[in-house]
């Protein structure tokens, strides 16, 4: 799928406002057919364009320690270290990054105390990890998974 037509960037616009709307009312709103949404739909979603995921808050599940965890690295060893991380359930996001940090992650944690054990136990554990910089989130103004402006 090569590009994303008018239509298309609405349909996503809908979904991201209620991922419960049905395609009846989506096509309503459009006045296309449901025919027209459902493929559409279904076309986005074969090619990646996007998926359907449930949004957790996570301070209702009881993980109340969000963390922003900036690496340092060895040359060379970026790729094995972001493989290394992405296997711990409380890394939610592993990048790389230009700049001050070689990877960052996110990570949320039950308790302070769960953080801690996670930096020096878990990390401390990672060959060729230079240096963590770790972050916490003190209050949160915008927590957003709305990537497209219809």
């Amino acid at each position: 799928m090569d590009h994303l037509d008018k239509t298309d960037l609405l349909i996503l616009g809908y979904l991201q406002e209620n991922g419960k709307r049905s395609y009846s009312e989506i096509a309503r709103y459009l006045e296309v057919s449901e025919g027209t949404v459902r493929t559409r739909i279904n076309k986005m979603l074969n090619n990646g364009v996007f998926e359907f995921i449930i949004h957790t808050n996570p301070n209702k599940v009881g993980l109340e320690v969000q963390a922003i965890i900036g690496f340092s690295t060895k040359l060379g060893e970026q790729e094995e270290i972001a493989r290394s991380l992405q296997r711990f359930s409380e890394v939610r996001f592993v990048g790389a990054f230009s700049g001050r940090h070689d990877l960052i992650i996110q990570a949320y944690f039950k308790s302070n105390e769960d953080l801690v054990n996670f930096v020096n136990k878990e990390l401390a554990q990672i060959d060729g990890i230079l240096s963590a910089d770790v972050n916490v989130e003190l209050k949160q103004y915008k927590d957003s998974f709305s990537y497209v402006i219809p």
